[in-house]
């Protein structure tokens, strides 16, 4: 025991230190945010936020754990609820288990779809191979839309896994092309004569090699490495090279009680670049090195669980000339004040963020390729929380959190060069973006003081229900408002499972968001604040098992029918429907 405090204490002297340097200049600061995305409703993509790997369109007699299907606004959490007890055995028919689906429908919106996996293993030489794909596209626009808002979506993955006597190793390509228009124009230039001149069509291009070394007795457990290259439709282009392996060190040759020390390390550099700002042609290049070691031992004295550690976090900006070393700690304890019923935990951590032009542009499509990238500190996170379950079927959690980013990235609205008359700025066609139809990132220093609730309730073995529930208060250094980040955001969720039939639904709401306003075209001052009113979205999937190998589905959006805004003046697409078959098989 006096080990363990010994350790414990020596890992606790860092924390006192300020080794935060005081940055060279001030252009480079550092952020991360949970933004939320833009919302152009896929009418396929019907579960947008997952706590579980994706659910196939295949496994429907699966138990899931808690899920939340509420497209692309999602509640923050560390919820994992437990399962909960059986409380009749009803096995039933059990349903021949196959490695392969495909999944193909069609939606209002003119929307098709299609989805495959296909999988070859051979357990005797430990071979394995796959591709993933899927498609979806939307090829009608949206009502009242005065530009063109349809997009499309295409996502592969070929991967080979290989088991040694030592290790296992796999190889991994991704790839993504993504199509979306900038159709989200201020209302005095919907009845404008420039409009068939506007070109508000964006291309996304994405190729990611992994590279995965899992080790079977060693003291590295796990390397991977990774190389990712994204562009777009304007030349724009990004490159970002990885590298992380995990370290376990056992400590068992001073005492066998001594639990092993964990180390992970990271290596990344992002480098890419932009052919002109929103202000005029200049270039824009950005190119950050950053390097982290986060060492960490868990043990436990009495009843009271550790884990303690801290991250020191290396980063090296060339094109700003600005370098950083900077320490966070990484500290928690739990412990149940009620055994088996009710646990409560607490501490602090932080963690530097590398921003990326892909990351953005996957959160929010609709930005412009003239953002400025850099980094997000979050210096402090202080944490409070408990896990409850009055019973087996009854599990609570609540949160709360105190959150220090320094250099948050928040989505704010481009102001338009045109006034409806011109599509030329000094001489030079205007892009597609410069209408006020795209937008921009700003950083800012950003207190978040937050509170999450969840509940789940399995009332039987076939029907689970729950609900979330967050509150985040935002106290900022420069800027005006928080903006595009909601206040509040709630989810209820139903699910029901019942032999051949399952079926899933959500319902969310997303408070007001604030948006910036301009007292003219481009170049003009900011005037006002604009409110983007808050929304109610339900949504359902559901499904039946015709046969071992066939199976149907249908997925229902936006049942309220609903026009709001993800965005400002990006209206959402209204009641949606997608119905398919889905085809299982071996080779």
């Amino acid at each position: 025991m006096k080990k363990h405090s010994i350790l414990l204490l020596l890992l606790s002297s860092f924390f006192g230190a300020n080794a935060q340097e005081k940055k060279s200049i001030d252009t480079v600061k550092t952020e991360i945010v949970n933004v939320i995305t833009t919302y152009n409703p896929k009418i396929a993509d019907a579960s947008k936020i997952k706590r579980t790997p994706e659910l196939k369109l295949t496994e429907k007699s699966q138990k899931k754990q808690l899920q939340y299907y509420i497209f692309s606004v999602p509640v923050a959490s560390t919820f994992v609820p437990k399962t909960g007890a059986v409380k009749s055995v009803d096995l039933g028919v059990r349903d021949r288990i196959y490695e392969n689906y495909i999944a193909a429908g069609y939606g209002n919106y003119a929307s098709p779809f299609f989805e495959a996996s296909l999988l070859s293993n051979n357990s005797r030489s430990k071979k394995e191979m796959g591709l993933n794909a899927k498609y979806i596209s939307s090829n009608q626009n949206i009502q009242n839309t005065s530009l063109t808002s349809k997009y499309s979506n295409f996502q592969t993955s070929l991967f080979y896994k290989q088991g040694e006597r030592d290790f296992d190793w796999k190889i991994t390509l991704n790839s993504e092309q993504n199509k979306y228009n900038w159709y989200g124009i201020p209302e005095f230039l919907k009845q404008s004569s420039i409009l068939g001149m506007i070109a508000p069509q964006q291309r996304y291009n994405s190729f990611e090699l992994i590279g995965d070394l899992d080790f079977k007795n060693s003291f590295i457990q796990n390397s991977i490495a990774s190389l990712s290259y994204f562009s777009d439709g304007f030349h724009s282009s990004e490159i970002l090279a990885k590298i992380r392996t995990k370290f376990r060190f056992p400590l068992n040759f001073i005492d066998k009680k001594l639990n092993s020390l964990l180390v992970n390390t990271q290596f990344e550099i992002l480098k890419g670049n932009f052919k002109q700002n929103y202000v005029g042609d200049s270039k824009i290049d950005y190119s950050i090195a950053t390097a982290k070691i986060q060492p960490s031992y868990r043990f436990r004295l009495q009843n009271i669980s550790f884990r303690a550690g801290l991250q020191l976090a290396a980063s090296f900006d060339t094109e700003n000339s600005a370098n950083n070393l900077l320490l966070y700690p990484d500290i928690e304890i739990s412990t149940p004040i009620i055994v088996d019923f009710l646990t409560i935990y607490t501490g602090v951590t932080g963690d530097l963020k590398t921003n990326t032009y892909q990351g953005f542009s996957t959160e929010n499509p609709y930005v412009s390729p003239t953002l400025f990238i850099t980094q997000t500190s979050e210096k402090q996170i202080f944490f409070l929380g408990t896990n409850a379950s009055l019973n087996t079927d009854l599990n609570f959690h609540f949160k709360a959190s105190y959150k220090n980013e320094e250099d948050k990235p928040l989505f704010v609205r481009n102001n338009s060069k045109s006034n409806g008359d011109n599509v030329l700025t000094n001489g030079v066609p205007l892009k597609g973006y410069e209408y006020g139809n795209s937008f921009q990132v700003v950083y800012d220093d950003v207190i978040t003081t937050s509170f999450l609730g969840e509940v789940e309730y399995q009332a039987t073995q076939k029907i689970t229900a729950g609900a979330s529930i967050q509150y985040d208060n935002y106290q900022l250094s420069n800027e005006n408002e928080a903006w595009n980040l909601p206040a509040l955001q709630a989810s209820f969720f139903g699910d029901y499972q019942n032999g051949k039939w399952h079926a899933n639904t959500t319902l969310f709401y997303v408070a007001e968001r604030k948006d910036l306003g301009y007292s003219g075209t481009f170049f003009s001052e900011r005037e006002g604040i604009e409110s983007i009113n808050s929304f109610i979205d339900l949504n359902a999937i559901g499904g039946y098992r015709c046969n071992d190998r066939f199976s149907v589905f249908l997925k229902l959006n936006n049942l309220f029918n609903n026009n709001y805004q993800r965005f400002a003046n990006f209206d959402v697409q209204g009641f949606q429907v997608l119905g398919g078959l889905t085809y299982q098989f071996d080779f």
